[in-house]
C-alpha cells in the first residue's frame, strides 16, 4: 500500500503521480512475467501475487486521482 507521505504528495503534485503509476505498472508488468515463468517456490509466488493485488489497488487510487482533476 502507499504510504501516507506519498499519497499526500501523488495528491500534491501530478509529476510525482505520473512516475508512481508509470513504476507501478511496470513493477506489475514485470511481476506478472516472473508469475508466468514459475520457476519460483509456491511461497515466493504467493507473496508476489499478494504484492501485484496490492499494487493494483494502489494504481487504482492513483487513476482515480487523475480522473478528479
Amino acid at each position: 500500500m502507499i504510504d501516507s507521505y506519498t499519497l499526500e504528495q501523488c495528491k500534491k503534485d501530478k509529476e510525482i503521480r505520473q512516475l508512481k503509476i508509470k513504476n507501478l505498472e511496470h513493477a506489475i508488468d514485470q511481476s506478472e512475467a516472473m508469475i508466468a515463468e514459475s520457476q519460483i517456490d509456491g511461497d515466493a509466488l504467493t507473496f508476489l501475487r499478494r504484492k501485484v493485488a496490492d499494487s493494483r489497488q494502489d494504481l487504482e487510487v492513483l487513476y482515480l486521482m487523475n480522473d478528479q482533476e
